[in-house]
């Protein structure tokens, strides 16, 4: 039986303790690249990764709404979701900044679109640019899976604000 509620007229938290709350939710960690126009490569660390359906393979993730790269992300055609392994925080950091070239010593092969896939991840997802929804400050790209490869390994999670592996977990 379905039932009915009104909405609440005040929040009872601030943003401050939803985000604390929403930390102490362990989720791996991912880079997504893509390709520019000008044939320069451009990744970003998200941790908002997800399922979606698996016939026909869809994934979601999200970005910022006011993000400099969001007109890129929009834009393609295709991107590449990297799901980072144990040990890869540092790719994690690294994409997670704004740097000059992000992409410098690190190392990736291509993808059948030209895509950086970086090396030593746990799975990689080649994904068409199938829809977008703006929700709140933030944009939820779904793509629909083109390609996949896994290479099974202590993935990285991020939990609480740090850095973690499931090394050692059964």
């Amino acid at each position: 039986m379905n039932t009915l509620s009104s909405r609440a007229t005040t929040r009872g938290f601030d943003t401050t303790h939803f985000r604390h709350a929403l930390s102490q939710f362990a989720t791996g960690v991912t880079v997504i690249t893509t390709r520019l126009a000008d044939g320069s490569f451009r990744g970003l660390t998200a941790s908002s990764f997800n399922s979606v359906s698996l016939d026909p393979p869809l994934v979601l993730w999200s970005l910022g709404a006011g993000a400099n790269s969001m007109p890129i992300f929009s834009g393609n055609s295709h991107y590449v979701i990297n799901v980072l392994s144990a040990g890869q925080e540092e790719l994690a950091l690294r994409f997670s900044r704004r740097t000059e070239n992000p992409f410098e010593g690190v190392e990736y092969e291509l993808s059948r679109t030209g895509l950086p896939i970086l090396k030593g991840v746990s799975a990689w997802f080649e994904c068409h640019n199938r829809s977008r929804y703006p929700e709140g400050d933030h944009v939820i790209f779904v793509g629909e899976v083109e390609e996949c490869q896994v290479h099974p390994q202590s993935a990285l999670i991020f939990h609480g604000g740090k850095f973690g592996s499931t090394a050692g977990q059964k």
